[in-house]
């Protein structure tokens, strides 16, 4: 994960939450998002195999045509079981590696290298352990050597994730939770217009994570940026996103799409969320689970 944050660099020259819900009020976005669109996008990975002195090739199927689009400012949820393909599709999009088929396009632009605009978040911080918050936070701006006086930048993602107390610690003094707010600033540094969330918070304590859900919430109905998101997380699907698409097991296809029809806050308890979250289990072949 740190070689692919490096990669992007280089070819880019605890608030209280309850149980239930976190209230969050919608504003106004400030920015307009990307538009991503994907296009019949397959994508395989070669595999050599031996049998004995014999070696063959063969590839291995992770995507299989897929048809997925991203509205500006609109936050997609992508569920599905693990290994179906969803975060090999986040890197496409990302413009770390090109799709084995398809196109894929940004503003009808097709995505070739990272790009500034397209920021990850993974599930691991990957913060450098030697550099202080701001420093991180500060990493893509250095690398694409932005003017020292847009640097003004970097205290105000401070300041949006709450850390602008914590900028000079390193990240051995941080929370879980604090730790993924850094890598948040980082990415929200850049003024992306998508956000592109491979689990961010998957490795969290469950009081942290809807602290989290709810913050990431605020966050984009602010900036106004379009967020794609990989979560195992039904609850959290439907908290967040404005549409959830749902794979089938690898090489994926799109078994179900729900636009999520409840306004912002959401509340679990909610009996229309409580009906989407039964319906998505059932989607995901899980009619059993309540």
């Amino acid at each position: 994960m740190v070689n692919a944050l490096r990669q992007i660099l280089q070819e880019t020259s605890s608030d209280a939450a309850t149980l239930d819900s976190v209230a969050v009020q919608s504003s106004s976005p400030t920015q307009q998002g990307a538009f991503i669109d994907i296009k019949n996008v397959s994508h395989h990975f070669a595999q050599n195999h031996k049998n004995g002195s014999a070696e063959s090739n063969a590839n291995l199927p992770v995507l299989d045509s897929v048809r997925l689009q991203v509205q500006p400012g609109e936050f997609v949820a992508l569920l599905g079981p693990s290994g179906c393909g969803k975060s090999t599709l986040l890197r496409l999009v990302a413009g770390l590696e090109p799709p084995s088929a398809g196109h894929i396009t940004q503003e009808k632009q097709p995505i070739k290298q990272p790009d500034p605009s397209r920021i990850v978040v993974f599930q691991d911080p990957t913060l450098f352990p030697w550099r202080t918050v701001r420093d991180n936070v500060a990493l893509g701006l250095q690398a694409r050597k932005v003017p020292k006086e847009q640097y003004v930048r970097v205290d105000e993602a401070l300041s949006l994730v709450g850390l602008t107390e914590f900028a000079s610690s390193y990240p051995h003094q941080l929370s879980g939770g604090m730790a993924q707010r850094a890598a948040l600033a980082r990415a929200l540094v850049n003024e992306p217009k998508l956000l592109i969330l491979d689990e961010p918070l998957g490795k969290l304590d469950s009081l942290t994570r809807l602290t989290m859900q709810g913050e990431l919430l605020k966050l984009w109905q602010k900036a106004g940026f379009s967020v794609l998101l990989v979560t195992h997380d039904v609850e959290e699907a439907l908290f967040l996103a404005n549409r959830v698409i749902v794979f089938s097991p690898r090489p994926p296809r799109t078994v179900a799409e729900l636009q999520v029809d409840l306004p912002y806050p959401r509340h679990r308890t909610d009996p229309r969320f409580v009906q989407l979250r039964q319906q998505l289990l059932r989607d995901l072949g899980l009619s059993d689970v309540t």
